[in-house]
């Protein structure tokens, strides 16, 4: 009997300890708009994690351009804002689910300041970012330089004009990174890249038409099957605001959706 008791405690110690070794995992995010916010929420729900707001000593709570003012000058001085402290304690997480709005082409300041006052050593960083056209892309490359030795793994980015169509990417994207459990549908690989046809030229015009601060053509495209449509990358070069000097025109990738029975519209500009 003593021999079984013993055999059964083993046991349960060594279930208590595979369970302690899965992987906790904490949301972590600033949000200005609360459009990171609903993110932020999804992520946390999704995989019941826990989850924590960055908060500014000095928020910025003036107007839309008030805070790009002031944004713009902490950019330039070098003085970044200062945080509220954590309330999370960071060593006890194992996987951090880092969130933020795109400013000034990457991760809003007060990631900044989060990068310089914590400590990520250990952790696995994912990152996942709101934008009005893109930065994704650019914020990762700088968080792998402000985390040296940190894991930083591939990120999620929804414009704010499609934050509708979060729920379903946010589910998606934890599926295909392994951290949530589910069949998920795994799209194929873009075709060679190409001249963009007609008829493409025009899809990708009806994506971009309503977005002022885009102006360009399209040149060469890839494309491949998804789910209910197709999924198009573009290489667009500017149009130039002055054609007297056609070469400040920079070229741009374009991704674009174009799903049936629904208009094209496009889901991140990469320069």
């Amino acid at each position: 009997m003593k021999k079984i008791l013993l055999l059964a405690a083993m046991l349960i110690a060594s279930v208590a300890c595979s369970q302690n070794k899965a992987p906790k995992a904490l949301v972590l995010y600033y949000s200005q708009t609360e459009t990171t916010a609903k993110v932020a929420q999804q992520i946390s729900a999704l995989l019941g994690a826990d989850i924590e707001e960055i908060a500014l000593v000095n928020p910025y709570d003036g107007s839309y351009q008030e805070t790009i003012a002031r944004s713009n000058e902490e950019r330039q001085s070098g003085k970044l804002p200062e945080l509220k402290p954590l309330k999370s304690d960071l060593k006890s997480y194992d996987v951090i689910f880092l969130g933020y709005p795109i400013w000034f082409g990457t991760y809003a300041l007060p990631i900044g300041s989060l990068l310089k006052s914590a400590d990520f050593s250990g952790k696995k960083v994912v990152p996942f970012c709101t934008f009005g056209s893109g930065g994704l892309d650019a914020s990762v490359k700088d968080l792998k330089a402000n985390l040296a030795g940190v894991e930083v793994l591939p990120g999620y980015g929804v414009r704010q004009a499609r934050i509708d169509a979060m729920p379903a990417e946010v589910e998606r994207f934890l599926k295909e990174g392994g951290f949530l459990e589910g069949e998920y549908e795994k799209p194929g690989e873009f075709s060679a890249m190409r001249p963009a046809s007609e008829e493409e030229a025009a899809i990708f015009d009806a994506a971009v038409s309503t977005y002022p601060m885009i102006r360009a053509k399209a040149e060469n495209v890839s494309s491949r099957t998804i789910s209910g449509g197709m999924e198009y990358l573009f290489e667009a070069r500017d149009i130039p605001r002055d054609p007297e000097h056609p070469e400040m025109a920079g070229v741009s990738k374009i991704y674009v959706l174009a799903l049936d029975g629904q208009d094209p519209v496009f889901t991140q500009v990469v320069r």
